[in-house]
């Protein structure tokens, strides 16, 4: 059996590594270098808190493998379990903290609901009088995601995969309705299967397959901060849910800062965003973060940013099917496509040479239910 695997992020090298290790012969496309889309330019978290069932257990199972991933591959991806901290500011968004710690822990997550007051116990700069209520578990985290994309990548090419960098997919071929094979710039590649894992250009790929799938990137920014007030490296990746703005600890009191703020609009040409922070952004991110905590203000200093891209859907939930016959969709992760790889990679190889899913119940996340009505969006997005 040959797959053609389209896009070199993490999902895609994940996906290839599954499959190679089955004894599948595995071709990667990636039109620029391995990790330049989405991947490179995540922030790296790693959470059990989300507010829908199916993104939970994609987590959990996931999960097993970051714990045991530098044991399993060789590769130190600078994991660090500091947790998680949802604050909330508004009554409707401090209720449905309670049903998602009900949900979560019904899973396996080890989340639990927190007086504002109780959180400082686990990041001490929080402005706690802001805020009606928090979450935290102690098993959520972050890892770079640079590392853990090296390591797949390389152990997908030992399990025998070939890695095709700067190969655009052009065109995907259909037989009778099928999925069978792809051309690119340098030349045509037959398969039996075919897996959409482009990330911010996957709607773009399925549009090359006659179907038109909710996939749109969206530019994110975050900017590394030397705070007025030093961050202490065991703070969690710490959420203002309510307004978007978000922080977790660097190296030696710096805090990378983020946020949702000017970012909202879909920018639709994925090849031609800005990869630099614009400066006005990263004011009113610094604004943002000083409304709430002590850690940063006037006097904070800048020292590096960028921009990358989210791949979202209307939900917020990925598509994880096979859309047409023979062609896998891995896409539309709306920022979690780096936690989630793990298990999504296995979920592509269990479809592919099983013919369903068994690790997690994916039927919420068919494309099929944006036709039908049946989204339901998830609200933890950072």
């Amino acid at each position: 059996m040959t797959v053609v695997v389209v896009g070199g992020g993490i999902v895609g090298c994940a996906s290839a590594y599954e499959l190679a290790s089955r004894g599948v012969d595995v071709v990667v496309c990636e039109k620029g270098s391995i990790g330049a889309g989405s991947t490179e330019r995540a922030a790296g978290g790693i959470r059990g808190q989300f507010s829908t069932p199916v993104n939970v257990e994609l987590s959990a199972a996931s999960m097993r493998v970051w714990d045991a991933f530098e044991e399993r591959f060789g590769a130190d991806i600078d994991y660090r379990r500091n947790g998680y901290l949802f604050l909330a500011r508004e009554p409707d968004t401090a209720a449905a903290f309670e049903a998602n710690v009900a949900m979560q822990r019904e899973r396996g997550v080890p989340s639990e609901l927190l007086e504002p007051e109780a959180a400082l116990e686990h990041c001490p700069g929080i402005l706690s009088e802001k805020f009606a209520a928090a979450t935290y578990s102690p098993t959520d985290g972050f890892a770079d995601p640079h590392s853990a994309l090296t390591a797949y990548a390389q152990a997908a090419q030992e399990a025998g995969a070939e890695i095709r960098t700067k190969t655009a997919v052009t065109a995907v071929r259909r037989e009778g309705g099928r999925a069978v094979g792809v051309e690119t710039d340098d030349g045509s590649l037959e398969a039996d299967y075919l897996v959409n894992a482009a990330g911010p250009w996957a709607g773009r790929v399925s549009e090359m397959a006659g179907v038109s799938l909710p996939i749109a990137p969206k530019r994110r920014q975050m900017v590394v901060v030397d705070p007025e007030e030093p961050v202490p490296e065991s703070d969690p990746l710490t959420i203002d849910l309510d307004t978007g703005s978000y922080f977790r600890p660097e190296r030696d009191g710096e805090a990378l800062v983020g946020g949702h703020f000017h970012d909202a609009d879909p920018d639709r040409d994925p090849d031609g965003y800005d990869r630099n922070i614009d400066f006005d952004w990263a004011a009113d991110a610094l604004e943002a973060a000083a409304d709430w905590t002590t850690y940063f203000g006037p006097e904070s200093g800048i020292k590096q940013g960028w921009a990358g891209l989210y791949a979202v859907t209307p939900d917020h939930h990925a598509i994880v099917e096979e859309t047409v016959p023979g062609l896998i969709t891995a896409a539309g992760f709306s920022g979690h496509g780096f936690q989630h790889a793990p298990a999504t990679a296995r979920i592509v190889s269990e479809l592919i040479l099983e013919g369903e899913a068994s690790l997690v119940d994916i039927g919420a996340l068919s494309s099929e239910r944006f036709d039908a009505g049946e989204e339901h969006a998830e609200r933890n997005v950072v």
